[in-house]
């Protein structure tokens, strides 16, 4: 018997833990607390950044042009520099010939007056008549212009800005031989100014005239302005289209100045669309959880066009799912739930 006595209480608590270990085996699955959203039909559009530069509009665009065959020594402003009128944009140095021509032309003229004034005094003597003392005074006259005008020219070989504005281009470098005539720079009056952007050729036939285009300004507000052209043209360095936007004088651009903006562009015809807050994401995998019956099911998803609070959706999920929209990142597949 005393035995038993001994035993007695060892089998009671093995009991016991038998029995506690029944009863967690029992307890209820953990039921995670969730707020739903319909996927539902719709459109949503996308913002795309667009990075372009301000360039002359060229409705009264000035050229600087070379007045004589001559090197540029100097390029003072280069493009978007913002220039007062008479404010020198390049500096150019008399080609060779440029500089033979102006030491003939002197030459010629020095020796014309010379001979202008040698007939005047023979004639004093009586030695030569006045009809060669005319002619004499002619060839001078013509010597003397065609070195004046070579003077100006060589003097003219500073270009200064002929108005206030912006240089919208120079296209000549420092070294470079420019002929006569030759356009070294070109200035753009203020208000006279577009942005062009580049545009990747798929995006471009999605976007028309009229479109809203929104453009950062330099102290970091923006500006709306609608869309002038889109070009479907591809230039050839960038691989890019263009679109072109006019900007209203007075907001702060520089002819030259980068720029950077946004266009919204709508999807193709009508999808699925969810809360963006329902999207999750596993090592680039996005998913959501959808519910049914109470519980919790993971649908790997392919995603489209996000704009604002919405996602479209466009493999995975079909109109009517019902997806969870708070409460996901703490749930696992096959969890039940209950809405809030």
């Amino acid at each position: 018997m005393a035995v038993m006595k001994t035993f007695a209480p060892l089998a009671a608590l093995l009991l016991a833990a038998c029995s506690g270990s029944s009863d967690e085996d029992k307890a209820p699955a953990p039921t995670a607390l969730v707020s739903l959203a319909r996927v539902e039909q719709g459109t949503v559009s996308r913002r795309v950044t667009l990075y372009g530069l301000v360039e002359g509009g060229g409705a009264s665009k000035r050229v600087l042009t070379a007045p004589a065959a001559a090197i540029v020594a100097r390029v003072v402003a280069p493009a978007g520099t913002r220039v007062g009128r008479g404010a020198i944009v390049a500096i150019l140095a008399p080609a060779a010939d440029t500089a033979l021509e102006l030491a003939k032309a002197s030459a010629d003229a020095r020796a014309a007056d010379a001979a202008l004034g040698r007939a005047e005094r023979l004639r004093a003597d009586g030695l030569v008549s006045n009809a060669e003392v005319e002619t004499a005074r002619a060839a001078a006259r013509s010597a003397d212009a065609t070195r004046a005008s070579l003077s100006g020219r060589a003097a003219g070989l500073v270009l200064r800005a002929p108005v206030g504005g912006f240089v919208d281009s120079v296209v000549a470098n420092p070294g470079d031989t420019v002929q006569a005539g030759a356009t070294v720079a070109t200035i753009a009056e203020p208000g006279d100014a577009r942005a062009r952007f580049g545009v990747d050729p798929g995006l471009a036939a999605a976007l028309h005239p009229g479109d809203a285009l929104r453009i950062m300004r330099p102290d970091g507000g923006a500006v709306e302005v609608p869309v002038l052209s889109v070009s479907t043209v591809v230039d050839p360095q960038t691989r890019l289209a263009s679109l072109f936007a006019a900007l209203p004088a007075g907001a702060g651009f520089g002819v030259g100045e980068t720029l950077k903006g946004e266009v919204s562009v709508n999807g193709q015809g009508e999808g699925l669309t969810i809360p963006y807050a329902a999207l999750l994401d596993d090592g680039g995998q996005p998913y959501v959880f959808t519910t049914a019956g109470g519980v919790a099911h993971r649908r790997d998803v392919a995603i489209g066009p996000v704009a604002g609070d919405r996602v479209a959706i466009t493999k995975g999920l079909s109109a009517g799912d019902r997806v969870v929209t708070q409460g996901g990142t703490a749930l696992e597949d096959g969890m039940k739930v209950r809405t809030k």
